[in-house]
């Protein structure tokens, strides 16, 4: 069984817990925690053992008391970062896991296996040793084989289970999931554990396959109503909340199928899980394309519900446009097919409140004819940020519609501003193309450029392949969204004030217009038809970033929550108009009547309190929406 050995500092010098700890190691025993720093300080005593050891892992309990300036003997919080730090650095491998939990159990010679894992609890069972007769008398115990898993699932070591998190029924787990289930011990947990842009380190992610296996995560879910609950399917979303510390994920990203249903039609079944660079390349084939924002790495199921603003929205429409149906399981467990003619009131709110309303399974898009395009990055180095703005308000906005450019910048260096520009013209003629882009050549001096013709896939080659180890991102990102109907003079000030603070290291401007205007606003949740650009603020700052967004509003007309982690209730009447977002309250009631959906951008049910502010703008009580 999986035990562990205490080291007290206050009792002996370090030399002696040293040889305690090998004598641990050659018995079999699997870990050592040092208390204590009269003699030694503990983390000086946990290095000596690693670096001795081969095999034995070392932990460091947090100290309870708090930092005190004026004592000898106070850590220095900044210095016992960095030694922990750098212990888990060296030997990552040989640290005890943060989450582990373990309980000091005092184990006589007659203690037995069983009653020392129930005096642990859910913990590993430590146990206080001063000589080497104590850790030998430890070797029964660390022979006594560990308990059995339950019929039908994995087994897990004790260390593995003792990184369970409270709050969370991990025995309960369906049996058709409970195979795939990845818990905070398991091997693939760190692959899994953080998304695209943000950290995290969830309790339990849940990947189902099946129509079926989806209703069981759901019902999982719905019982678990205290913890964290996100839904991912490719985990890019700067927005949703797809992991989480402690919570639940059900991650769709398995369900990525791509099926041709009708060919005269151009009609085609995507499961959620698949990335529009996939996409790209399974069309191509075809002569088809579906527009699909600007990064291969974005997953099918949160951008077709919630809008998809790309490279090709100004000749193609966003991606909603083009889907025609989508199959979804309910946060009752009810599988359910909607589109124009079934369902048609779930239809209508899930092309851009669709993370409100269920877990989409699979789409049904109609494609669009596409065939070598123009795609150029363009980098220019503009000395006069604010005129370079508003000469691409002009520029952009009037292009034909089978151009559409995307503008991104950030700080300053040493007075100058990068601007990079991202642009695809659907056009099969290369000297049309250079004529669509050269006037974009006036907003700064040309520093590098590249353009070639290519099949869609080309464009979507952008994204990086994921490998084993997972995604990567570590904090939470701050960003700030807004449409702009028409790019001012004054708001290319205002920007340009803004990105002259050095608060800002990412904007971004996408050009709309063109056939995102043909659509009807009411026809669908997403209903920001008419404005001509989408601007993206990125920071670390949250309060700062607030503050200076606030100040720019009275250029804005709604917000794309895709880009949007401001998560103050108002941000729902930018999102979605007044009349809109009481109808989505009133389907919210009907189908998610408890608000399980609740991760991204939360739509409280219509029977939550509404206050009226001055103005006449409706807004949530704070307390009640969160």
């Amino acid at each position: 069984m999986e035990i562990g050995v205490l080291l007290n500092a206050d009792s002996a010098e370090a030399d002696e817990l040293v040889a305690l700890a090998q004598v641990a190691e050659d018995n079999g025993i699997g870990i050592a925690v040092v208390t204590g720093n009269r003699h030694a300080d503990a983390w000086v005593v946990a290095t000596w053992i690693t670096g001795v050891t081969d095999r034995i892992r070392v932990s460091v309990p947090p100290r309870d008391e708090p930092f005190d300036p004026a004592g000898a003997d106070s850590a220095v919080p900044a210095v016992l970062a960095k030694a922990v730090a750098t212990l888990a650095a060296l030997a990552p491998e040989r640290t005890l896991p943060p989450g582990a939990r373990w309980t000091v159990v005092d184990a006589d010679a007659d203690a037995d296996a069983g009653s020392v894992r129930d005096a642990a609890g859910a913990g590993i069972p430590v146990v206080p040793v001063h000589t080497a007769g104590d850790v030998t008398r430890l070797r029964p115990l660390v022979a006594a084989p560990e308990p059995e898993a339950p019929a039908g699932r994995p087994h897990r070591s004790a260390l593995a289970l003792a990184q369970r998190m409270p709050g969370i029924a991990y025995d309960a787990v369906p049996a058709g999931l409970a195979a795939r289930a990845v818990e905070p011990g398991d091997p693939e947990h760190r692959a899994v554990a953080s998304t695209y842009l943000r950290g995290g380190n969830p309790g339990l992610v849940l990947r189902p396959r099946t129509v079926a296996e989806v209703a069981d995560a759901i019902a999982f879910a719905r019982d678990h109503r205290d913890i964290p609950f996100g839904v991912r399917s490719a985990g890019h979303g700067i927005s949703g909340r797809s992991t989480s510390r402690g919570g639940l994920v059900i991650s769709v990203g398995a369900m990525d199928s791509l099926e041709v249903l009708d060919r005269s039609r151009r009609l085609v079944r995507i499961g959620p899980g698949r990335t529009w660079k996939r996409v790209a390349q399974s069309l191509v084939s075809h002569g088809w394309a579906l527009g699909s924002g600007d990064y291969g790495g974005v997953g099918v199921g949160g951008l077709a519900t919630a809008g998809g603003i790309g490279l090709l929205s100004r000749k193609h429409g966003l991606t909603i446009d083009r889907l025609r149906a989508v199959e979804l399981v309910l946060a009752d467990g009810t599988p359910v097919r909607a589109s124009d003619t079934e369902n048609p009131d779930v239809f209508w709110a899930v092309r851009g409140a669709g993370a409100n309303f269920g877990i989409a399974t699979a789409f049904e898009f109609e494609t669009s004819v596409v065939g070598q395009v123009g795609w150029a990055q363009l980098t220019l180095v503009s000395t006069d940020i604010e005129e370079s703005l508003y000469r691409y308000g002009q520029i952009a906005s009037e292009a034909p519609t089978d151009t559409t450019v995307f503008l991104v910048t950030g700080r300053a260096r040493q007075g100058q501003w990068v601007v990079s520009l991202f642009a695809v013209v659907d056009h099969p003629d290369p000297d049309t193309v250079i004529a669509r882009l050269t006037p974009f050549l006036d907003l700064g001096q040309l520093a590098r450029q590249q353009v070639v013709m290519t099949a869609y896939p080309g464009v979507m080659a952008n994204a990086v392949d994921i490998g084993p180890d997972g995604q990567q991102g570590f904090g939470e990102p701050v960003s700030r969204s807004a449409f702009i109907p028409e790019l001012t003079r004054q708001f290319a000030h205002e920007a340009a004030e803004l990105l002259s603070s050095d608060l800002v290291y990412f904007f971004e401007l996408r050009a709309m217009g063109g056939a995102i205007t043909e659509v009807p606003s009411d026809a669908m949740a997403f209903s920001h038809r008419s404005p001509l650009f989408q601007a993206t603020a990125m920071s670390s700052s949250d309060d700062l970033l607030s503050a200076e967004w606030d100040r720019l509003r009275p250029h804005f007309d709604g917000l794309y929550l895709s880009f949007e982690t401001d998560r103050r209730p108002e941000r729902l009447l930018d999102a979605f108009p007044g009349p809109v977002l009481e109808r989505l309250r009133r389907l919210k009631a009907e189908y998610d009547p408890t608000n399980l959906f609740r991760d991204n951008f939360t739509i409280p049910p219509a029977e939550l309190p509404v206050s009226t502010m001055a103005g006449g703008e409706q807004t949530f009580e704070t307390e009640k929406a969160a």
